[in-house]
C-alpha cells in the first residue's frame, strides 16, 4: 500500500508555473551540473524538507545547482531509472516494485520514518469498528500494486476473511467514502486526515501495524544509482543538504510549513492545513529513535518489501513473478546520510 498523496491541491497550475521556472540554489555549482529532483505530486507537506533546503540556501551552501521538476503523470522511478532526474520522491512499496523490475534505483533517505497512511472509514459508521467489518464492504482504492493484499492481510489478522469488493476511483475516492457510495479507502493522517476534520467529515482509522503488519517508509528519496556512483561528492553534498532541510523541518515545523508556504505562492487555499500536517509530521513521523531524520534500517526494509515478495507481487525484469527473495541490503543505503 503506498502513501502516495492522491488530493490534488487548490492552485496547483499556479505552483507547477513557478516550478517548471524553477532552478534553484547555486548557480555556481563548481561542477556546473545540474541536479534534477522529480517531485511525486503537487507541492506538500512531504516535501517540506527540500523546499526548506531551497530556502534557506543549504543547496547552495554547499555549491550545488538544483531544479525541482514538477510532478507528470511519468512514475517518479521511472524518470530516475532513465536518467531524467538524478533523485525523486517516491515510495516504499515503489521503490521495491522498481528496483525488482531491474531499475537501477536505490533508496538514500527516508524522510517518513513510519506508514503514514490507514486504513479510513467515516466515523459515524457504527457497523465498522475494526478491519475485520470491511469483509463484504467496497473499497475505494488507487489501483497501486499490492494495495489489495496489503488490505485483505490487515483483515485476516482482525478474524476476517479478507474478501471485499474493489473500485480505481484515484482522487475520488476520498469523495466516495466521505458521500457513502463507498465503504473504506486508505487516507494520508497528515493531509486526508485533517482535510476531513476541517470539512466536518471526520474519520475513524485502522492502522496496519496495530494489526500486526510490517512498518513501512512512507516516503523515500530514490536516486539513479549509476549517477550515484559516477558523482559520489556531489550525491553526499546532495543528500546532507535535502536530509538538513527535513531535520529542521522535523525541528522546527511552524517555520518549515512557511518556507514551504512561501516557495509555492498560491498552491494553498488552506494555509492552516499545511501548518498542522507539518506538526503531525514532525511529531509522529519523521525522526527515528534518536531523533534524527532520514535513516533506513534492514529490519524495516525486510518486513514491507518482504511482505510483497512473498505475495508474489514482485516481478523481475523479464515481467516474472521473482523467485527468490532480494537482498533488500541492496535496495537502500545510508552512505550518504550525515554524521550521527
Amino acid at each position: 500500500m503506498t502513501a502516495r498523496i492522491r488530493r490534488a491541491l487548490a492552485g496547483a497550475v499556479v505552483a507547477l508555473s513557478s516550478l517548471s521556472l524553477l532552478t534553484a540554489c547555486g548557480s555556481d555549482s563548481g561542477s556546473g551540473e545540474t541536479i534534477r529532483f522529480a517531485l511525486d505530486w503537487t507541492p506538500n507537506t512531504n516535501h517540506t524538507g527540500l523546499f526548506v533546503a531551497q530556502q534557506k540556501g543549504y543547496f547552495a551552501d554547499a555549491g550545488l545547482d538544483v531544479e525541482v521538476l514538477p510532478y507528470n503523470n511519468t512514475a517518479v522511478d521511472t524518470l530516475v531509472d532513465a536518467g531524467n532526474a538524478e533523485f525523486g520522491i517516491s515510495t516504499h512499496d515503489a521503490s521495491t516494485f522498481s528496483r525488482a523490475s531491474g531499475a537501477h534505483t536505490v533508496s538514500v533517505l527516508a524522510p517518513l520514518q513510519h506508514w503514514a497512511t490507514a486504513i479510513g472509514v467515516r466515523a459515524d459508521r457504527a457497523d465498522i469498528v475494526s478491519p475485520k467489518d470491511l469483509d463484504g464492504k467496497t473499497y475505494a482504492g488507487f489501483g497501486d500494486p499490492g494495495e489489495n493484499e496489503t488490505l485483505r492481510q490487515v483483515i485476516r489478522n482482525d478474524g476476517g476473511t479478507g474478501d471485499f469488493n474493489s473500485v480505481t476511483l484515484g482522487t475520488s475516492a476520498y469523495d466516495a467514502v466521505y458521500s457513502g457510495k463507498a465503504d473504506f479507502t486508505v487516507s494520508y493522517f497528515a493531509w486526508e486526515g485533517i482535510e476531513a476534520e476541517h470539512a466536518g467529515t471526520p474519520m475513524r482509522y485502522f492502522r496496519y501495524t496495530d494489526y500486526g503488519f510490517p512498518d513501512a517508509y512512507a516516503i523515500v528519496v530514490d536516486g539513479n544509482e549509476d549517477w550515484l556512483e559516477s558523482h559520489p561528492e556531489q550525491a553526499r553534498k546532495f543528500v546532507q543538504a535535502l536530509q538538513r532541510g527535513y531535520q529542521f523541518a522535523a525541528d522546527n515545523p511552524d517555520e518549515a510549513a512557511r518556507l514551504l508556504i512561501e516557495a509555492n505562492p498560491g498552491a494553498f487555499n488552506d494555509e492552516s492545513l499545511v501548518i498542522e500536517s507539518q506538526r503531525m509530521l514532525a511529531g509522529e513521523y519523521m525522526k527515528d529513535a534518536t531523533g534524527k531524520v532520514g535513516t533506513q534500517t534492514l529490519p524495516q526494509w525486510a518486513g514491507n518489501s518482504g511482505f510483497l515478495y512473498q505475495h508474489g507481487l514482485l516481478a523481475g525484469p523479464d515481467g516474472n513473478p521473482l523467485t527468490t527473495e532480494p537482498d533488500w541490503s541492496t535496495y537502500f543505503t545510508n552512505d550518504y546520510l550525515g554524521p550521527s
